[in-house]
């Protein structure tokens, strides 16, 4: 499984969205008195998937 640069951070990218979407569920089901906090964590989540998915073919 030959893994360059690109594959890499497409993958990251995607666990980092999937960590993101989990938070703010989290947050939303289980903990809805903290759901800003964890809703704030999993945007942030998000914007770092986002970045890596931009950085994909550029490095």
């Amino acid at each position: 499984m030959g893994l360059n640069k690109n594959k890499i951070f497409g993958y990251t990218a995607l666990v980092i969205a999937i960590i993101g979407s989990s938070l703010i569920l989290i947050g939303l089901f289980k903990y809805p008195e903290y759901a800003i906090g964890f809703s704030i964590a999993g945007i942030g989540f998000f914007a770092i998937a986002w970045a890596f998915n931009a950085l994909r073919g550029r490095i």
